[in-house]
C-alpha cells in the first residue's frame, strides 16, 4: 500500500516538471520525462511492485538470492583458476588434434633442406652460374612447401 502511494506521488511530481519543462519549450525533454514518471505507474498497475514487496519480506527468496550469489561465485572462481593456470585441459586437446592431423608437419625445419645434384647450377636464360647465397634465400620458402606437401 505505502509502495503505491509513494509511486503514484514520484510520477505526478514528474508529469509535474514535465508541464513545466513543455512550457519553456523544451518539448522533446519534457516527452522524456513524462515518459520516464509514467513507469513508477506502470509497474503498480501491472502488479510488479506488489510482487516486489512480497519478494523483499519473504526470507525464502532472500535464500534464493544467496544461493544464485554461491552459484555465480563458484563460476567466477572456477573461471578464475582456469585462466591462472592457462588453460589447461584446452591445451591438452589441441596437442591431441594436432597430433592426430599430422605430426611431422607442424614441426618447423630447422636445417638446411638437402641439395641434389639434379638441380641445375645455371639461373634460367642467363648461362650465369647460381650463387650460393641465392640458393639459401629459397631454402626457407622450400622448407615450407614441403611443409604444405607441395
Amino acid at each position: 500500500m505505502i509502495a503505491e502511494t509513494v509511486c503514484s506521488a514520484v510520477s505526478a511530481a514528474g508529469l509535474g516538471i514535465a508541464v513545466v519543462t513543455a512550457y519553456r519549450k523544451r518539448f522533446l525533454t519534457a516527452a522524456r520525462l513524462a515518459a520516464y514518471s509514467l513507469v513508477p505507474v506502470g509497474l503498480v498497475m501491472t502488479g510488479v511492485v506488489g510482487w516486489l514487496a512480497d519478494t523483499a519480506l519473504s526470507p525464502t527468496a532472500w535464500a534464493g538470492f544467496g544461493v544464485l550469489g554461491a552459484a555465480w561465485l563458484l563460476f567466477a572462481g572456477t573461471r578464475a583458476v582456469e585462466r591462472r593456470r592457462g588453460g589447461a585441459g584446452r591445451k591438452a586437446t589441441g596437442r591431441a588434434e594436432r597430433d592426430a592431423v599430422a605430426p611431422a608437419a607442424s614441426a618447423p625445419s630447422l636445417g638446411e633442406a638437402p641439395r641434389t645434384s639434379a638441380r641445375p647450377t645455371a639461373g634460367p636464360g642467363t648461362g650465369a652460374p647460381r650463387a650460393s647465397g641465392s640458393a639459401e634465400d629459397f631454402s626457407d620458402i622450400e622448407a615450407i612447401l614441403k611443409k604444405h606437401g607441395i
